[in-house]
């Protein structure tokens, strides 16, 4: 619902602070959000996990000059670049972090502890070598608006023919936290990007909310199995679009310096 994931608060607030736009501090707190807490591990010249700010600051001292986002899925390495044993662990978690300027990226392991309703999440980055080669299947921002418009057309369509177009109390309650958070900005990018990028990051989170609730709807009206399986095999390029958008969107900040 609403898709944010931690690697793009990190990636985004993180080039906000190389650029010079945040303070430390902003920048942590705004990657942690709702967590308890975030750890780095596993980074060069540290014997042991550091926080956030502290981590920040020793990507900044290695070299990195930006961040780009990973958000793989099997059959699809969307932003990764090897080696394997990298792409092995960002796809398990279907996402990462990689470094611009040095050969390193990060992948998150979330724990989560505490009684429902008061469940505290932390979670640790692992700071792993990376090859420093181009990210695979990365659209340029305006590939990627064009791709949701259409996108969006084709979801909407093919959500009302299978009876799963956001109807009941789930589907109303997820767009209704979908408008709050809009409306409060909670979806916005981090200062040193575009507008478009936030346009597009907007656009593909909403198509992500309209392929989460077909998923978690149950069959809907698609009742036989071959209707259920017709069902995945057509949401699958749609989820595939936003996910490469929102990847398109968070690497915004990093491909318009490299443009420069």
């Amino acid at each position: 619902m609403l898709f944010e994931p931690r690697s793009g608060r990190l990636a985004a607030w993180g080039n906000a602070l190389l650029a010079g736009l945040v303070s430390p501090d902003e920048a942590a707190m705004s990657i942690v959000g709702e967590d308890a807490v975030h750890r780095v591990e596993g980074l060069p010249g540290e014997s042991g996990p550091v926080g956030l700010t502290l981590a920040l600051g020793r990507l900044r001292a290695l070299g990195v000059s930006g961040l780009r986002v990973a958000l793989p899925a099997a059959g699809h390495p969307l932003g990764l670049s090897g080696p394997p044993e990298f792409n092995a662990r960002a796809l398990e978690a279907e996402e990462a972090v990689v470094a611009v300027g040095a050969a390193v990226g990060l992948v998150p392991e979330v724990a989560e502890a505490g009684p429902a309703g008061d469940v505290h999440v932390s979670v640790t980055w692992h700071c792993l070598p990376v090859r420093e080669a181009p990210p695979a299947d990365v659209p340029s921002l305006g590939e990627a608006e064009r791709e949701l418009a259409e996108a969006l057309r084709e979801a909407t369509v093919l959500l009302t023919r299978l009876d799963v177009a956001g109807s009941g109390p789930v589907a109303d309650a997820a767009l209704s936290a979908y408008r709050a958070r809009a409306e409060a900005g909670r979806e916005a990018l981090a200062p040193g990007y575009p507008p478009r990028a936030v346009r597009v990051l907007a656009l593909a989170q909403r198509v992500d909310l309209m392929v989460s609730l077909a998923y978690e709807s149950g069959h809907g009206g698609a009742v036989a199995a071959s209707e259920m399986a017709a069902r995945t095999e057509a949401l699958r390029p749609v989820e595939r679009v936003a996910r490469r958008a929102l990847v398109a969107a968070y690497n915004s900040a990093v491909e318009a310096r490299e443009l420069d």
